[in-house]
């Protein structure tokens, strides 16, 4: 090993060991779990090309002062990570080949993204609960563990059991934990696994409780085997009463596995709590045993790795952005960051109250959150390194558009000027969208130069840009195919259905739901502009501030004028089929979770092509609430309200294909 090399060894091993510091035993990390994870791959690396050195295994915390020790019968470790199939393939390769088999049966379970912990059971009776800690030693925290929900005190076992699993915070919880922070002006927490860590090591049990924690048992720890499988184990720790997420379990070869890593990770941002993977074991106990492991941790096991959902970067400033419907928005201008599996340089800020609520500044190092499809956001700001001299933003006072002066909405600021170059911009850039016109071609970058070049103005000149084919076609980069192209998709939304176009239209308060909703309650365009408030009242799901800003949209002379131009030019929207009778007549629906038979629209038009109505939320008005995994706050109201609830295959057993 030369110089070089043993500097970046002594490095690594210094950076490990003090993001390991922050993360486990402050609970205030200071960079990503991927960044992490990548620092811990390349000094595993460097050691394993240098076997004179001896290997880094230290896998979590000092105990924490204030809370008494408690040493682990048998090591809590770490697992090793897979980022690829290749990677879970490697290691299957090299289990079967250990094994002497043609094929090893694995379980896989939810990787649950909290705090690691031992429970110990004499007699059926809870003793000792502790938390993982540096993996030999961890911190008693037994009265803590009493207050969480999923840990049973008592067990029907009459010997020794250890179980070990992860104390959770929901994302609901850790929501309004933060909101109430940043109005105190405390630092926000990550994540809710660090809100979870640091709830578990409060003192005082009270407090504990008021954080409404939850534990799942990922399996058994030290002592004789409970079942002869680990998916036998946890069907036993269930009859226990330990608590398991609907989602569950898979049993079965590398390629069953693989499947249900791609279902997981795509019901990843449904699920009610945080994960960060997938955790593949060797079913067999024999087999496990037979495999052993390292100091680490054990061969028999491995941790598929999600994309981080969470990233650390500069705010390098705070920009603002009108929308299509006059509302002025702050937005973070950040140092470019991988997280949720893209590239993200901008994230939103939501309004200006949300702004203060999370005390952000430009210079501020920033927490970027990326969940699922969410556009990205700006969590918080790492408070202990801003520079004190950062000033806090203000909001603007007049339209950075347009310099018209701003009014006040509800939180929100908005341009009043109609004519708002953003305005329209953003309007158009709406009306061609998939939701809504779906025109190919006609997105964003060729939308803003249109505008720029006074091609397009009101959302009626899209069907007028026919007549100016030629100055199209004499644009850098466009030219007569693309051009072409374009046009002839214009030409072919001329008849909308009529929810895409009502949708297109940009009313306030009506998204694609309501547009549906509308068009199935008056059928056509013109029966709907001449509808009163109390007519769409009338409508299921469509309040009085929505009903407002329909009809105010209707009877403005401005919107008269261009709906006259519409009809003019040629576009006429279909008339929308209302259904008559059928098998879920005076029903409402609600899907919630994922389905895996079909997709949320072709279930909600299964409903409404037999007569029923599929709503977004569950009242006491809902007839029937269809639950797929991942279902969460929904699925709680509906059995708090009593309500009959279906899971996808009940729901399509129970449809009348005669229709």
């Amino acid at each position: 090993m030369d110089q070089s090399e043993r500097d970046r060894l002594e490095w690594l091993r210094h950076e490990v060991a003090r993001h390991n510091r922050l993360y486990h035993e402050n609970d205030a990390p200071e960079i990503s779990d991927s960044e992490f994870d990548a620092l811990f791959r390349e000094l595993k690396a460097l050691e394993a090309a240098h076997p004179e050195v001896a290997p880094t295994t230290a896998v979590g915390g000092a105990v924490k002062r204030g809370l008494p020790e408690h040493r682990h019968r048998a090591p809590m470790l770490s697992l090793d990570n897979a980022f690829s199939p290749e990677e879970l393939s490697t290691w299957d390769e090299r289990n079967r080949r250990s094994l002497g088999v043609d094929e090893v049966q694995y379980s896989a379970e939810l990787k649950y993204d909290g705090m690691s912990l031992s429970l110990i059971y004499e007699g059926g009776q809870l003793v000792t609960a502790a938390t993982r800690g540096d993996g030999a030693t961890g911190e008693l925290v037994t009265e803590n563990a009493k207050t969480v929900a999923g840990i049973p005190h008592t067990i029907p076992l009459a010997g020794s059991l250890e179980v070990r699993g992860e104390v959770l915070m929901s994302k609901a919880t850790f929501t309004r934990l933060n909101a109430a922070r940043a109005e105190s002006g405390q630092q926000l927490f990550v994540n809710p696994r660090n809100a979870a860590a640091g709830a578990m090591r409060q003192l005082d049990p009270r407090l504990v409780a008021e954080r409404h924690l939850e534990f799942f048992a990922y399996g058994q720890g030290d002592g004789e085997p409970i079942a002869p499988t680990q998916t036998e184990s946890l069907a036993r720790l269930a009859e226990f009463g330990f608590a398991r997420p609907e989602i569950g379990t898979c049993v079965g070869s590398l390629e069953t596995v693989l499947a249900f890593v791609e279902r997981v990770q795509g019901e990843r941002a449904n699920l009610p709590f945080g994960i960060d993977g997938v955790v593949v074991k060797v079913n067999s106990r024999e087999q496990q045993a037979r495999l052993g492991g390292t100091a680490r941790g054990p061969r028999w096991a491995m941790a598929y790795k999600f994309p981080a959902e969470q990233a650390f970067t500069l705010l390098r400033e705070i920009g603002l952005q009108v929308g299509r419907t006059g509302v002025v928005t702050p937005v973070a201008e950040l140092e470019p960051v991988f997280v949720g599996g893209v590239m993200v340089s901008r994230a939103t800020l939501h309004n200006f109250d949300d702004l203060k609520l999370r005390n952000v500044r430009a210079g501020d190092k920033v927490i970027v959150q990326r969940a699922g499809d969410v556009i990205p956001e700006v969590v918080g700001a790492v408070l202990s390194e801003r520079d004190p001299a950062a000033p806090e933003p203000q909001p603007p006072t007049n339209c950075p558009e347009c310099g018209t002066e701003l009014t006040q909405t509800g939180v929100f600021l908005r341009c009043p000027n109609a004519g708002c170059p953003a305005q329209t911009t953003g309007a158009l850039i709406h009306f061609a969208s998939r939701g809504a016109l779906d025109i190919e071609g006609l997105g964003e970058k060729l939308v803003v130069r249109l505008v720029n070049e006074e091609l397009l103005g009101d959302l009626a000149s899209v069907f007028e840009l026919a007549t100016h084919r030629e100055r199209l076609q004499n644009m850098d980069g466009l030219g007569a195919l693309s051009v072409g192209k374009v046009l002839d998709n214009i030409e072919a939304r001329r008849t909308p259905p009529l929810p895409k176009f009502l949708y297109g239209l940009g009313i306030r308060q009506v998204g694609e739901r309501t547009s549906l909703d509308l068009a199935r309650a008056f059928g056509t365009l013109d029966g709907l502009t001449l509808a009163t408030e109390q007519e769409l009242l009338a409508v299921p799901d469509i309040g009085p501030i929505t009903a407002r800003e329909i009809a105010q949209w209707f009877s403005s002379d401005d919107n008269k004028v261009l709906l006259a131009r519409f009809q003019s030019l040629g576009v006429s929207p279909l008339a929308e089929a209302k259904p008559e009778g059928g098998q879920f007549t005076g029903m409402t629906f609600v899907f919630t979770g994922s389905l895996e038979r079909m997709t949320r629209d072709e279930a909600e038009a299964m409903v409404i092509a037999r007569g029923g109505k599929a709503a977004g939320s569950v009242s006491a008005k809902t007839s029937v609430v269809v639950a797929g995994p991942g279902a969460g706050s929904k699925l709680a109201k509906a059995e708090q309200l009593g309500l009959r609830i279906q899971t996808e295959e009940e729901f399509l057993a129970s449809i009348d294909e005669s229709v």
